[in-house]
């Protein structure tokens, strides 16, 4: 696997592509998903690696500066629910986790600018 491959699942590849041509993303974020999505080793849904972050994945993530962790779940943007702590895969946050494994770490630019967090834990949705 290529270093910084994202391993995503055909259904996420198309929503990010189709994210990517609509979204009015920084042109740090956008260039950044271009190359990933470009370099991405998409699979069928049965063959995603265990660890990677994909639709309904739960996720803890750690910003590797002041060492705050967040815990989320990457959903579709009608199943978003701060409350819940359940994120659209269009926020920032959740199209830059996506692909990733655990483990991964991640550069993505947020409101307040360029953040990097590790990837701390992923888990599946239960089938």
């Amino acid at each position: 696997m290529v270093k910084d491959q994202i391993v995503i699942g055909s259904k996420e590849y198309q929503l990010l592509e189709k994210h990517l041509k609509a979204s009015n993303m920084s042109k740090f974020n956008n260039e950044k998903l271009e190359k990933e999505l470009k370099n991405a080793k998409v699979v069928e849904a049965s063959e995603l690696p265990a660890k990677a972050i994909v639709l309904n994945s739960k996720v803890e993530i750690e910003e590797t500066v002041s060492g705050r962790k967040f815990n989320f779940q990457v959903v579709l943007p009608n199943e978003a629910n701060i409350k819940e702590s359940k994120i659209s895969l269009y926020t920032p946050m959740g199209a830059a986790v996506l692909g990733y494994m655990e483990g991964s770490f991640v550069e993505w630019e947020m409101p307040n600018g360029v953040q990097k967090f590790k990837i701390n834990k992923v888990e599946q949705p239960e089938a």
